[in-house]
């Protein structure tokens, strides 16, 4: 009778594998970001060990096993972690660290990694992945055709609030945070709260409600129209805010002269030096690290 050949280095399942990025990325944001995850000190970080270790276990990405991922927290939580692992890799990896992720051409198109032997951009990721396979807003074509195999990871649902944990690299855009399977649902309703209370502007007298422009590229994503868009955040807007929104809203119905305006987006890359206080630029240059920096 033939011995039962075991097989030893099969591919691990993508939890596996998930859980061991999150703790590097935990690492990363603790000793390479400040302002609790919304500036990143690239520079550091690609000398530094830690992302020499990040990079040794992102090979492993490239034969994971994605039919593990069942359960659509844990596939949620893996793709946004990769999303913006990947958003920073690719910025580290830059010759020259850009002044806005606007002047890498084609980034989002172009900066990918090999997943489970697929290949996944970082445009492949959240639109074809966590937005559910919907056009990217300046298309209308789905990233995904019926017959591509990366087409049966892609989330059934839309969640907007992954709109407030995916980091691009610009300085308007949310803070960077891990999440995990289990964590999910509390920490993106976090970050919406977090992303939102800091976004949405009301002005009584002027009649003005102000938004990020992501309410407007991804409208669709939060509703028909505009006065939807402003409806959405009203569970994410402390009791303040919330009476403002209302107030407003219940004006623009009855009375109308409200208006509902978007910010400029700044695209300025979300590197330390933006957002460094001059406290931690002064013990950056002392090569202290920027975790301590925090509690001197």
């Amino acid at each position: 009778m033939a011995a039962e050949i075991r097989v030893l280095n099969e591919a691990r399942p993508a939890g596996d594998v998930s859980r061991d990025l999150q703790r590097l990325m935990n690492r990363m944001k603790g000793e390479h970001m400040v302002a609790g995850g919304r500036g990143v000190d690239y520079e550091a970080l690609r000398d530094s060990q830690l992302f020499k270790d990040y990079l040794w276990r992102t090979l492993e990405l490239r034969s994971v096993d994605l039919s593990t991922l069942q359960d659509a927290g844990e596939k949620k939580a893996f793709f946004i972690n990769i999303y913006n692992a990947l958003n920073i890799h690719g910025l580290v990896q830059c010759k020259q660290l850009p002044s806005s992720v606007l002047d890498v051409r084609q980034f989002w198109k172009t900066t990918a990694y090999t997943i489970g032997g697929l290949v996944f951009s970082l445009d492949d990721i959240e639109h074809g992945i966590l937005r559910g396979n919907r056009p990217h807003p300046s298309s209308t074509e789905c990233p995904f055709q019926k017959d591509d195999p990366r087409l049966r990871f892609s989330l059934e649902t839309l969640d907007p609030r992954i709109h407030f944990s995916l980091v691009c690299g610009a300085k308007s855009c949310p803070a960077i945070s891990v999440y995990n399977g289990e964590n999910v649902d509390r920490a993106l309703t976090a970050a919406a709260k977090g992303f939102c209370e800091q976004e949405v502007l009301v002005d009584m007298k002027r009649k003005e409600i102000s938004l990020s422009k992501i309410f407007q590229w991804y409208r669709s994503d939060f509703g028909k129209d505009d006065v939807e868009a402003v409806r959405w955040t009203i569970p994410y807007l402390s009791e303040d805010k919330q009476y403002g929104v209302e107030s407003l809203l219940s004006t623009m119905e009855q009375e109308g002269g409200v208006s509902i305006l978007y910010s400029e987006y700044n695209w300025h890359l979300n590197d330390t030096e933006i957002i460094l206080t001059p406290q931690q630029a002064r013990y950056k240059m002392l090569g202290v690290p920027l975790e301590d920096v925090e509690t001197l």
